[in-house]
Formats: C-alpha cells, structure tokens, sequence
C-alpha cells in the first residue's frame, strides 16, 4: 500500500528529497504522497526512505491504497520505464 502523511507533519522538508519516485510535493498545508507514484521505495530500498527520516512518525501506511508487493514491484517498474522513456 502506499504512504500518507498525518496532519502532525512539521514540514521540516526531509522527506520530499529523500523519495526515489518523486511522490512527495508540498501540499496546501502540509506535504502529501501521491499514491499513483508511492512505492513504498520497493525497487530502489529495503524500507521507506521518508518513513526512516521523518522526525514526527507521520507517515503511515495508507489503509485507503493497499497494494501487494508485487503490485509494488510492477509500479516500480512502470515508473521506470516512464523516466526512461
């Protein structure tokens, strides 16, 4: 499943640079993970970089966008090919 990230997010900008798949953009408020491009860094890392580095715990797994991993492992790909193309 992809990640979100919680209203308690500082904005401290830690994890935005840290996302191998450019999910994260700052948001009206806070910073938000696209989940079309979240793949809980599968592919490019063992755990969620963002996960690792946040401060404050906001970023949980997102129960709205649940995905195997191999659903994981072909968005990786697909996010792949896409820059490669």
């Amino acid at each position: 499943m992809a990640l979100m990230i919680t209203d308690d997010c500082i904005n401290c900008d830690v994890c935005e640079p840290e996302c191998p798949n450019d999910a994260i953009s700052m948001g009206l408020e806070i910073y938000e993970i696209d989940p079309n491009k979240c793949t809980e860094c599968v592919g490019h890392f063992e755990e969620p970089q963002c996960q690792l580095l946040c401060p404050v715990a906001c970023i949980p797994f997102n129960p709205a966008w649940r995905e195997s991993e191999d659903e994981l492992r072909a968005k990786y790909e697909r996010l792949e090919a896409a820059k490669a193309a």
